[in-house]
């Protein structure tokens, strides 16, 4: 250990030291934030000791305090923490592949990860294949070949909300020592539990319902295989990946409150998705919660709420109708990101052409998150709209 000295320090060395060694005077309710790059060591030996932290990038108190909660909601070790949704996807895919591996990735997956999948990916020599949603598991392990390595699934579906049967798929990719891994964001850990049902990874774009204010940007994974954990770690340490400790105060934060807002939007979302189904203007429904749509069954046998996203389709009309729809709504706010308090709505058509598995409806696709207001005012708003649409 090193022994502070009896150097008579001078005035500008004594105000650069002044508060450094301040403990906490008081236990708080969250944890102590810490900002910091370099990490202070307490002798030689522990310069070159791996096993300490050595270093601020991959996170201090704030950032593990963050890991073990959301170990904690995914019942697994720590997370590992990225700087994005996304980040966490494209990590996750570099971490776990090598050049000449096979990625199987269902069509209705996330479309900026579908282009990384197309363009990085693929430049750096692993070939990507698409499944249909609607998959079976048998289906999907005819197209897995020698060298399939992961798939990569999203349940429900991005824009249309299909069910995977998850358990079914990662019983028999397991079997052919083939990694799942899935986009974990819609059920943000409490409402789906991927790890439980034989998932390698859950990943989880910690910017929708964990921030829950549409404020701040964070990713994580979480898996129960300390070789994946090892994996996922050399690839954030490599790659110099790190997440700020005041982004990850917001998201404990947000964190503590998830279960009782997730539970208010589950609630508005299911009434209003009641309501919108019986319509005139309106030919679907896309919400897994509602009997009778499509899986409904697997999404009662695998998950354990509703949040607030879901889809409509909307009864034939031009675009130019669908753009009147949804410029006449007040109390939904047009933007691409969800999982925050307010309610969203978009037009999926232009996004849902890109897609692999090139699905089709009888009509217009609108995608609504329905926040934490009012949703009376919500359905009069939905209301205003659909007259709109209607008599445009």
């Amino acid at each position: 250990m090193r022994h502070p000295g009896k150097i008579e320090q001078g005035r500008k060395t004594r105000l650069l030291r002044a508060g450094s060694k301040v403990k906490a005077e008081a236990q708080t309710v969250a944890p102590p934030l810490q900002r910091g790059s370099t990490v202070l060591l307490p002798d030689a030996r522990s310069l070159y000791d791996y096993s300490q932290t050595s270093y601020g990038r991959l996170g201090l108190s704030m950032q593990s305090a963050l890991a073990e909660a959301l170990g904690e909601l995914e019942c697994a070790p720590p997370a590992r923490l990225f700087p994005s949704g996304l980040a966490a996807i494209t990590g996750t895919l570099q971490a776990l592949l090598n050049a000449g591996d096979e990625l199987l990735v269902v069509g209705c997956a996330y479309g900026p990860a579908r282009r990384f999948c197309e363009g990085v990916l693929k430049r750096f020599g692993i070939n990507t294949r698409y499944f249909a949603p609607t998959a079976g598991a048998d289906e999907v392990m005819a197209m897995a070949g020698p060298a399939t390595r992961l798939i990569l699934l999203e349940s429900p579906g991005s824009l249309t909300f299909e069910i995977q049967d998850v358990p079914a798929i990662a019983a028999t990719a397991r079997a052919r020592s083939i990694l799942t891994v899935l986009d974990n964001t819609w059920g943000a850990g409490l409402l789906y539990a991927p790890l439980e049902l034989g998932v390698d990874v859950s990943l989880q774009a910690l910017t929708k319902y964990v921030s829950g204010h549409s404020d701040v940007f964070m990713g994580a994974a979480c898996s129960r295989d300390p070789e994946i954990l090892k994996r996922i770690d050399a690839f954030l340490r490599d790659f110099g990946l790190g997440a700020s400790p005041d982004d990850a105060y917001f998201m404990l934060r947000g964190l503590r409150t998830l279960d009782v807002r997730l539970q208010r939007h589950g609630e508005n979302a299911l009434k209003i998705a009641g309501w919108l189904r019986q319509q005139p203007e309106v030919r679907e429904v896309l919400c897994p919660a509602l009997p009778g749509a499509p899986g409904h069954d697997l999404w009662k046998r695998d998950f354990r709420g509703l949040n607030g996203l879901f889809s409509v389709v909307l009864q034939p009309a031009p675009e130019a109708k669908t753009h009147a729809f949804i410029d006449s709504l007040e109390l939904f706010g047009l933007g691409f990101s969800w999982g925050g308090f307010e309610s969203l709505a978009i037009h999926c058509d232009p996004q849902l052409k890109l897609r692999p598995d090139n699905p089709r409806f009888e009509g217009p696709v609108v995608r609504l998150h329905v926040g934490l207001e009012d949703p009376d005012d919500l359905i009069a708003d939905l209301r205003h709209a659909l007259d709109t649409y209607a008599h445009k």
